[in-house]
C-alpha cells in the first residue's frame, strides 16, 4: 500500500458478515458502489462505514478496480441491511445481496423509457373511502413514521383508497413501493394502476426477464422510478426517495420468505419504512392476529371501510353438510352444488369452484397392499397430474411416469388414485355440464405473468363459464360476472401442526368466498363441509369475523403463542438421519437455562425428509418482550457441529414443515 492510498472498506454480496478491506487514491463515503477483485473474480460491493478487523500480520490491499460514480446506496440502505442481519442472523453479504441481486446493471446505461401516458381516471370515492384516504394525506403531511391498517370487506374498495396516497405523494415528488403477495395479482392491479395514474409503474418479480430487471435496477438507483410494484423481494431494491410503503393483502403467507435469508417482508416493510421516516398502510380484509394485536394495543392507526363499493353486498353463505350427501364413487361435487352451478350458468353468469390442491389425485395407492407412490426425495405422496401424465414432487419438483408395477407386491395395475384436485373437479364439471366454458387456474397452468394475463382477459370477457382453482384465485380478483363461489373442500386446512391453521383456513375462505358478487348481482357461497359446527364454519356463514378471532385470540393469549409470546425454530438438516438427530440431541442438551424461555424439542420436522435431506426441528418460546438473538449466537457457538450439517434459524417462524 503506498502512502497515498486510503483503506477502504468493502461489503461484497457473498455469505460473509464482515467487509474486506481495499485501497484507493482518496477516502470514499459510505455507500459509494464499487468493482474489486475477490480471489479468481471481480465483483461489485458497497463501501462499508464500519471498521473491519485488525489483522496480526502485514497484508497487502488489492486496489479498488472501479468506482461506479454517481451511483450509490443511502445511509438508509446501509442501515436496513444491518438492521435485517442482526434480527435474522444471516450474513450482511446476503441481505447486500438482495439489494444488488443483478451488479450488472452497474455496467450499462438504462434504456431510456418511453411511457406512453394516458389521460387519468379518477373515481369517485364513497363517503367511507373519502374520510380513509384524507387521513392517510394528513399522515403523508407529517412525515413520520406511522403505520396503519386499512382493513375493509372484500369489494370495498380499499385498493382505491390506498391509490389516493400513491397520488399525493407523487404530486409531492417522492416515491411509493407496493408490495402484492404473488405475481397473479399484479395483471388486475396494473390495469386499474394504468387506468387511474394515466402510466404503468416499475415492475420487480422473479420472472421477470433478466434484461427488464437490470433496466428497472439501474432505473432505481438513478432515481427513475415514481412508482414500484413488486412481491417481497422489491423491499430490498435501493429505493432513494421512499416517501410510502404499501402492504397488499398484509396477512399473506407468500411474504413469507422460507429459504436463504428468512424474514416476513410485512415485518420488514414496517422497519424500512421508520428507517425511511415513511409512511406504511397494511391492507387486508383479513388481517393477522399480529396485526390486529398491534391495532389493539396503539402501535398502528386503524382504518375500517365497512361496506362494499358501489350498493353491493356481501355474498350469502351457506353450509353443504357432506355428512348428508350420498355422493357417487369418483364424485366430489354435491347435488345442491350442482344445482347452483347450472343455474348460474343458465343466468348467464359465471361460477368459481375452489379446492386447494393442484393437479388431478392428491393420492396414488396400491388397492392390493396398500403401498403409497411417495418422494424419493421427500417425505411426502407424489401427487397426479393427468395433464402432464406424470407423477409430481410439490416440495422438490420430482417427477415420474405412473408406475404400473408395485414394487412392494409387484401386481400390475393395481394403482388407484385417490381423492380430488382441481384437475378432477374439471373433469366432473365437463361430465355433468358439458356446454360449460371451464379455465383452470393454478401456478401449474398460469406459469407466467403473459398467460395471467390472457387468462384473467378471458374471463373478463366471459369466454369462461366456470373457474377452477387453488389459492391463486382468492388474491385479489374481481370478477364483475361472478356470482356463486363454490368450495369443494371447506375442512382441508382445519388440520395439522401449524398453530396458525385455523386463522389460515378463515383467511382463506373469506378471500375465496369475497370473489363472488362483487357488483350490482348478489352473490352466493357453497361451502362443502363434514364439520358444519366447527366454529370457523359458524363464522363464516354469520360473517362474523370479530367472534372467530376473539376465539383464536384466547386460545393463542392462553398458551403464550404469538402474538403474546414468541417463537424460534431451529432446524438442523442433512444427508444421515443419525448425524442429524445427534446434532439435534447435542444441541438441546447445550442449551442455556434460562427461566422465561422454554426449549419444545428436538423432534423429527413434519416434512422429516425434504430435498434429500433429513429434518429435525427445536423451538424456543419466549415472552413478547424478549429479544432471542444474543442467546442464539452464544448457544450456537458453544455447541460444535459437524460442517455436513446445516443449521437454519427462523425467527417468528410463520409456517411448521
Amino acid at each position: 500500500m503506498s502512502s497515498t492510498s486510503v483503506k477502504i472498506p468493502v461489503l461484497l454480496p457473498l455469505s460473509l458478515d464482515i467487509p474486506f478491506d481495499y485501497v484507493h487514491s482518496q477516502e470514499l463515503a459510505p455507500g459509494t458502489l464499487v468493482k474489486v477483485s475477490f480471489r479468481k473474480a471481480e465483483l461489485y460491493g458497497v463501501v462499508w462505514d464500519a471498521p473491519t478487523s485488525p489483522s496480526s500480520r502485514p497484508l497487502t490491499y488489492k486496489p479498488i478496480l472501479k468506482v461506479c460514480e454517481p451511483l450509490k446506496l443511502l445511509q438508509v440502505s446501509l442501515k436496513f441491511i444491518e438492521w435485517v442481519s442482526n434480527y435474522t442472523l444471516a450474513p450482511k453479504g446476503l441481505i447486500l445481496k438482495m439489494v444488488l441481486p443483478l451488479p450488472e446493471a452497474l455496467e450499462e446505461e438504462a434504456s431510456p423509457k418511453v411511457l406512453v401516458a394516458k389521460d387519468p381516471c379518477k373515481p369517485n370515492l364513497s363517503p367511507e373511502q373519502k374520510e380513509a384516504a384524507d387521513l392517510l394525506k394528513s399522515a403523508l403531511e407529517a412525515k413520520t413514521f406511522q403505520p396503519f391498517l386499512l382493513e375493509g370487506v372484500t369489494g370495498s374498495g380499499k385498493t382505491e383508497v390506498y391509490f389516493e396516497a400513491i397520488d399525493c405523494v407523487l404530486e409531492k415528488g417522492g416515491q411509493a413501493l407496493v408490495l402484492l403477495p404473488e405475481i397473479s395479482l399484479s395483471t388486475q392491479w396494473l390495469q386499474r394502476f394504468e387506468e387511474r395514474f394515466g402510466f404503468t409503474p416499475a415492475i420487480w418479480h422473479s420472472d421477470l426477464p433478466p434484461k427488464q430487471r437490470k433496466e428497472t435496477l439501474r432505473a432505481l438507483i438513478q432515481g427513475n422510478v415514481r412508482v414500484l410494484v413488486g412481491t417481497r423481494s422489491a423491499l430490498f431494491l435501493p429505493l432513494l426517495n421512499l416517501a410510502l410503503i404499501i402492504v397488499d393483502e398484509e396477512h399473506d403467507g407468500s411474504y413469507k420468505q422460507e429459504e436463504g435469508v428468512i424474514y416476513n417482508a410485512r415485518d420488514m416493510a414496517l422497519v424500512r419504512s421508520r428507517l425511511s421516516h415513511a409512511l406504511c398502510i397494511l391492507v387486508s380484509a383479513t388481517p393477522s392476529l399480529e396485526t390486529e394485536a398491534n391495532v389493539q394495543n396503539g402501535k398502528y392507526k386503524y382504518l375500517h371501510l365497512a361496506s362494499r363499493y358501489g350498493g353491493a353486498v356481501m355474498p350469502d353463505v351457506k353450509l353443504i353438510d357432506m355428512r348428508k350427501c350420498k355422493l357417487p364413487a369418483q364424485s366430489w361435487i354435491s347435488p345442491p352444488l350442482r344445482a347452483a352451478l347450472k343455474e348460474t350458468l343458465e343466468r348467464q353468469e359465471q361460477a368459481m369452484l375452489f379446492l386447494n390442491r393442484r393437479g388431478y389425485a392428491p393420492l396414488t395407492l396400491c388397492k392390493d397392499c396398500g403401498e403409497r407412490v411417495m418422494c424419493p426425495q421427500c417425505s411426502i405422496s407424489l401427487v397426479n397430474h393427468k395433464s402432464l401424465k406424470t407423477l409430481l414432487c410439490h416440495h422438490c419438483g420430482y417427477t415420474t411416469p405412473q408406475p404400473r408395477i408395485c414394487p412392494t407386491c409387484y401386481i400390475e395395475d393395481g394403482f388407484t388414485l385417490v381423492g380430488p384436485g382441481v384437475e378432477r373437479i374439471l373433469e366432473e364439471v365437463t361430465t355433468f355440464l358439458p356446454e360449460a366454458r371451464c379455465a383452470v387456474l393454478t401456478s401449474d397452468h398460469l406459469t407466467t405473468p403473459k398467460k395471467t394475463k390472457e387468462c384473467i382477459q378471458k374471463i373478463q370477457n366471459h369466454e369462461v363459464d366456470v373457474l377452477i382453482g387453488t389459492q391463486i384465485m382468492a388474491k385479489g380478483h374481481h370478477f364483475p360476472l361472478l356470482t356463486l363461489v363454490g368450495i369443494i373442500d371447506g375442512d382441508s386446512s382445519l388440520s395439522g401442526s401449524d398453530l396458525r391453521a385455523s386463522e389460515k383456513a378463515f383467511q382463506l375462505l373469506h378471500q375465496v368466498s369475497g370473489r363472488s358478487g362483487r357488483e350490482s348481482k348478489r352473490g352466493h357461497v357453497l361451502l362443502q363441509t363434514y364439520f358444519p359446527e366447527h366454529p370457523l364454519m359458524e363464522a363464516l356463514v354469520s360473517q362474523n369475523r370479530e367472534q372467530f378471532f376473539s376465539l383464536e385470540t384466547e386460545q393463542r393469549q392462553l398458551h403464550g403463542f404469538p402474538p403474546f409470546g414468541r417463537l424460534v425454530a431451529l432446524i438442523l438438516s442433512g444427508k444421515d438421519n443419525d448425524e442429524v438427530e445427534r446434532g439435534a440431541r447435542r444441541l438441546a442438551k447445550t442449551f442455556p437455562l434460562i427461566e422465561e424461555v422454554e426449549l419444545l424439542g428436538p423432534s423429527p420436522a413434519p416434512l422429516s425428509y425434504l430435498r434429500s435431506r433429513y429434518r429435525w426441528r427445536l423451538l424456543l418460546k419466549t415472552p413478547k418482550d424478549f429479544s432471542p438473538q444474543s442467546l442464539l449466537k452464544y448457544w450456537i457457538s458453544r455447541t460444535p457441529l459437524p460442517s455436513t450439517l446445516k443449521v437454519q434459524i427462523d425467527i417468528d417462524p410463520y409456517s411448521f414443515f
